[in-house]
């Protein structure tokens, strides 16, 4: 499973920080920010879940109110 995470699209609500230790607050930018992610375009994040992490991520993703995460299972399709 891996985590795309779009930053142009957030809007510093931090619902993510809360549920997944992966996301930080960078109030500097008024964003979150997802650590240990590659940045693939220009903010887009990636980045694999740990298995132990599966559900905080799915947690993360369904309450951004912006839709800004997204997670893919294995085989590219998207969960949520």
């Amino acid at each position: 499973m891996h985590v795309e995470f779009d930053r142009d699209t957030c809007i510093g609500m931090y619902q993510c920080v809360e549920e997944w230790a992966a996301f930080e607050e960078n109030r500097n930018d008024g964003k979150a920010d997802l650590a240990g992610s590659e940045e693939t375009d220009p903010d887009l994040f990636v980045r694999e879940v740990p298995e132990d992490a599966e559900l905080d991520a799915e947690f993360a993703a369904r309450t951004c109110p912006v839709d800004a995460i997204e997670l893919y299972d294995d085989d590219g399709e998207r969960m949520v």
